[in-house]
């Protein structure tokens, strides 16, 4: 068990139900579980389970029993798959510590694409996180899903990509393991592709490199 670089260390996961962001968090959850940390989950869901807001907070802990809500201010990374949602988290989560990896691609609501509500332009969304922490990384997980065949595997993405953040909980090795494990056959080979480019998509010194 190697020491957390917070403890607790607190992650949010965030973005709209259908994007693969509860099972994104139960991966990382169960994996740091079964590695023999202390760990505490909790998701709150919008509206509806398919295009609703879907948070889920995750605290790991190498020595204690944790409560499941992470406290305004204080999480260590959030890894966010839709970008609206990843700066509401952000203004009210982020704190001088905070480390944010996300997709920029927008999901528009009902509402707005009937004209009835209106959505922040991306560049502006863009600029306010970049002003709540330096440390945020853009990865165009949709895009790169697409090109390589199934857009439903964004979420492990953006699991490759935040294997390489400094600090994270679980490395390129380990997260690559549990993908050996949960998938098999052509669905293990399009994640391992969509893992793979994940990594490859973020350049941060200091990263894990295994």
């Amino acid at each position: 068990m190697r020491e957390l670089r917070f403890d607790p260390l607190n992650i949010i996961v965030c973005g709209i139900g259908g994007q693969g962001n509860v099972l994104a968090s139960e991966i990382v959850a169960s994996t740091m579980n079964d590695l023999g940390y202390h760990v505490a989950v909790g998701e709150t869901y919008g509206a509806s389970q398919r295009g609703g807001s879907v948070m889920s907070h995750i605290r790991v802990s190498a020595t204690d029993e944790i409560g499941v809500l992470i406290p305004s201010g204080e999480a260590h990374i959030i890894i966010g798959f839709e970008p609206l949602e990843t700066l509401r988290m952000a203004r009210q989560y982020a704190g001088p510590n905070t480390m944010i990896v996300y997709d920029p691609r927008p999901i528009y609501p009902l509402g707005v694409l009937q004209g009835n509500q209106s959505y922040p332009a991306i560049e502006d969304i863009i600029e306010e996180i970049n002003t709540i922490t330096s440390e945020n990384y853009a990865v165009r997980a949709s895009d790169i899903a697409l090109e390589i065949g199934d857009t439903r595997a964004a979420n492990i993405v953006l699991l490759g990509a935040f294997s390489r953040l400094p600090g994270a909980p679980l490395n390129t090795e380990e997260l690559a393991q549990i993908l050996e494990q949960r998938f098999h056959g052509s669905a293990l080979e399009m994640n391992r592709k969509a893992f793979e480019r994940g990594c490859a998509a973020i350049h941060v010194k200091g990263g894990n490199e295994q």
